[in-house]
Formats: C-alpha cells, sequence, structure tokens
C-alpha cells in the first residue's frame, strides 16, 4: 500500500482544523469517491493492509477523543484541603502545636483527617469505577483490513480505513459513504436533528453545505437507525466533528456550587472574626498589664473556638452518605459536592421513547400454516419453546421456513461473546427479534465475536443455545 501523503498534500481532506473541517476549496464530501481513495491510499474492497493501519496508528495516534489527565490519588487527597474552613482548622493545628497544646492540636487535626480521608475514598472510588466502566464499554467496529472484515477497537481506526455499517452500529471516526443500502442514520446528539437521516454515497455539488446535510458523511457519536452501508475514515480522534465539540468543553472552566460557595463564605467570616478577636484580647490584655504571651495563647484559643471544628466532617458525611444512596440505585457520583445539585431536584421531564425503554423487541405468538404458536423463555439463556394451545412441539417445517426468510433479509446478526460467552443481537431491534426466535428454532449463527454478519451463515443444524 502506498504512503498516504500528509494533510498538507491532501487539499480534500477535512482533518486539519480543530473540528474536522478543511480550510481546503474541496472538503470530502464534495469528492468523487476515486478522488476520495486516491487521497487517503486506500481501496473499498479491500481497505489497508494491517501492516499499513498499524503504521499510520503510530504516526496518527488512537481514535480517541482528549481528555483531562488522569487525576493522581495524591491530587485527589489534596484537593480535600481546598476548604477555607479546613484551611483555618490546619493553622489551628499548627498553632495549638507550637504553644505546646498537643491535646488539642490532635483532637483537631483528626477531625481534619477523618473529613478529608472520607471524601477520598468515596471519590476515589467512583473515579476508579467510571474507569472500568469506560473499559468494559469500549466501542468496537467492523474494519476491511487487506479485504478480510475484522472487528478492532474503534480507538485502532485510521483515515484510510474502511468500515462496515449495520442497524444498531455506532459510528467511530468521521467518514466518507461508499456504499448504502436504505442507510439511515440517528445524528441528534451532533445536528439536533431528531428524526433519522437517509444517507447517500454520491458526491454533493453544494461546496458548504450544512452539518446536517451532508448526507454521504457519517460522524462520529452517530448511530445508525436503519439499514447498511460501507465507508472510508477521513478524520479520527479530535480531527473529527466530535472532537472539535471536546475542544470547546475543554476551555470551560467547572464552576463551584452554591454549598461550596457558601462554605468558603461562612469560612472567610469566621477567619476575619477570629482576627479580630484576637488582636481584641491581646490589646485589651496588654492595656491590663498582662503578659504578651498569656494574652496571645487566649487569644487564639477564643479564635479557634470561634470555628466549627465538626462543621467540615458533617458536610462531608452527610455527602458521602447521599453519594452511597445514589450508588445503591445504580448512579455513580463523581464529585461529593455533585450532590447537592442532584438534591436540589424535584421534577425532572423525560421523553419515554428511547429513554426509558430498553430498544428490545421479541416475538412472542406467530401464526403460520393457520396455526397460532407461541414462544416462551426467548432471548433468556437457555433454550426457547415453542407450543400450541400450551404443548410444547417441534417447530414444523412451515414455521422453519417462514424464519429463515425473515433470517435471510435481515442485517441483524447473533454473536457469542469471547467476554462473557453469551449471546449477543446486533442491529435493527425489529429484525434482531426474528433473528433470535429462529435461532430459538435451531436457525443460527455459528459464528463467535467478533463477526461480521452475512446469509450465508444462517444454518440448520440442532437446536442452537441463543
Amino acid at each position: 500500500m502506498n504512503e498516504p501523503p500528509s494533510a498538507a498534500e491532501r487539499p480534500g481532506e477535512e482533518v486539519t482544523s480543530g473540528n474536522g473541517r478543511s480550510s481546503a476549496a474541496r472538503p470530502w464530501h464534495s469528492l468523487e469517491l476515486d478522488e476520495v481513495m486516491e487521497r487517503l491510499g486506500t481501496s473499498p474492497a479491500s481497505g489497508l493492509s494491517g501492516a499499513e493501519a498499524a503504521r499510520r496508528l503510530a504516526e496518527q495516534g488512537p481514535n480517541e477523543l482528549e481528555v483531562s489527565v488522569e487525576l493522581a490519588a495524591w491530587r485527589l487527597l489534596l484537593a480535600q484541603f481546598k476548604n477555607v474552613l479546613i484551611l483555618i482548622l490546619l493553622v489551628a493545628v499548627a498553632l495549638s502545636a507550637a504553644l505546646g497544646h498537643a491535646t488539642e492540636a490532635v483532637v483537631i487535626g483528626i477531625i481534619v483527617l477523618f473529613a478529608a480521608v472520607l471524601g477520598f475514598v468515596q471519590e476515589y472510588r467512583a473515579e476508579r469505577a467510571i474507569e472500568a466502566l469506560g473499559r468494559m464499554a469500549a466501542p468496537r467496529a467492523t474494519a476491511v483490513r487487506g479485504g478480510t472484515e475484522v472487528d478492532v477497537p474503534a480507538r485502532e481506526l485510521v483515515p484510510g480505513d474502511v468500515i462496515l455499517l449495520h442497524a444498531g452500529d455506532k459510528a467511530s471516526a468521521d467518514a466518507r459513504l461508499v456504499e448504502v443500502v436504505n442507510l439511515q442514520l440517528e445524528e441528534s446528539a451532533l445536528t439536533g436533528e431528531s428524526q433519522p437521516v437517509e444517507k447517500q454515497a454520491g458526491a454533493l455539488a453544494d461546496p458548504e453545505p450544512a452539518l446536517g446535510d451532508r448526507l454521504n458523511m457519517v460522524y462520529a457519536g452517530t448511530s445508525v437507525a436503519y439499514g447498511r452501508g460501507r465507508a472510508v475514515v477521513v478524520a479520527t480522534g479530535m480531527e473529527t466533528e466530535f472532537g472539535g465539540i471536546a475542544r470547546m468543553l475543554q476551555t470551560i472552566e467547572r464552576g463551584r456550587t452554591p454549598l461550596q460557595v457558601s462554605l468558603d463564605r461562612v469560612g472567610v467570616l469566621l477567619a476575619r472574626a477570629a482576627l479580630v478577636l484576637v488582636v481584641l484580647v491581646v490589646g485589651l490584655g496588654l492595656l491590663r498589664g498582662e503578659s504578651f504571651f498569656d494574652m496571645l495563647l487566649f487569644g487564639i484559643a477564643l479564635a479557634v473556638a470561634v470555628v466549627p471544628e465538626a462543621l467540615p466532617a458533617v458536610v462531608t458525611i452527610s455527602l458521602t452518605l447521599a453519594a452511597q444512596r445514589m450508588v445503591r440505585r445504580n448512579a455513580l457520583v463523581r464529585r461529593l459536592p455533585a450532590i447537592e445539585t442532584l438534591g436540589s431536584v424535584s421534577i425532572i421531564a423525560a421523553d419515554k421513547t428511547g429513554t426509558l425503554t430498553k430498544d428490545e423487541m421479541s416475538v412472542r405468538k406467530l401464526y403460520v400454516a393457520g396455526e397460532l404458536l407461541e414462544l416462551s423463555d426467548v432471548g433468556s439463556g437457555a433454550n426457547g419453546t415453542y407450543s400450541r394451545n400450551g404443548v410444547a412441539v417441534e417447530p414444523p417445517e412451515a414455521l422453519l421456513e417462514l424464519l429463515r426468510a425473515g433470517v435471510l433479509v435481515s442485517d441483524a446478526h447473533l454473536l457469542r461473546s469471547d467476554t462473557d460467552d453469551e449471546w449477543h443481537v446486533r442491529g435493527d431491534p425489529t429484525e434482531a427479534a426474528l433473528v433470535l426466535a429462529a435461532a430459538e428454532a435451531g436457525l443460527h449463527q455459528p459464528t463467535s465475536w467478533p463477526s461480521s454478519p452475512g446469509p450465508a451463515r444462517f444454518l440448520s443444524p440442532p437446536r442452537a443455545s441463543a
């Protein structure tokens, strides 16, 4: 495979700017397919070779959005002390120790450490759990490498890779469409358009259409609602449209919650009151002829008494308990102060469709050859049971023919995962329901995850464990 020209030498490429758009006169959507392939040094039939893909990956980096640097444990612990009340108490600990009052210093120190460690443990566990979930949910893509369909981690896609898209798939990179068969994509996350957009493969005459009107492009973060297609990757990582959004989000400063602002305000007021109290006590004592050291010690003791040592611990404990209650409801809270915001919510308005449903369908009854058959335990992990009038029966030949027809015209496919050794259905929910019903009748795909779909793979062996 020839080495692709550099970005500066590819006037049609949309990767020279932060948001994946090119400053050149002819962006990807306006180029003919043969010119797209020439620019990227690839082929729609064979894609890149494995060696060439590895070289480009090493040269351009993984197909990932840049995230903030992982917060080290010691930084997370140090962040617990970024509180005015905590800082005042630490000063009180230091002064008490310097003046020889070890008991007071130890007690206040224990309270401060308890509050800090409690908050640290909760946030550290949340960070690790979120990282673990991110690794489990790492997306994959079906790419053509050397003429062979392979399932690869999405982070390993590079410009020039040819990817296959099927109903239910997520687009993992910005790509120019090569072939489409009734392909529709859900782009609401990027464009705000609520309805799926029907795609095409031909070049667009308009050199600068709106993002939602680039019908021959697919973008990272969108999903295939219907049909299937083949596309060549033109931008990955931070050079995608979503990468441009990620760059903008990185410039947003994280604000402080009202609770944090209020606690800091209380801390500042208490610090000022304590300082005034120390000055008054020391000044009045000196006027009465008392020892400066004794008056300073007495003033500091009063100042420390002004600060409620238990307040930071009480606040931390309250937030931690709330976070634990959220965990029991399968919700992770990364930062404890966010609990305050959640606690302020009284009404949640949500669109039920696609939000509170699992987007799954299953076949329960089939009417074929004048008979009504029922299917139970479908998708439960055990063999489903076909029955007639409540009596279990073997699937009749007419039913097998019906299901075989449904499978052969479907783009959905049944796969066994290498990680959990369980069956999964990928594709449009309606078609997936037909495929799963066929598998329960003994028509299944004898392939392992990862795999690509293909009607020829559907056979008629003994019953499958779907």
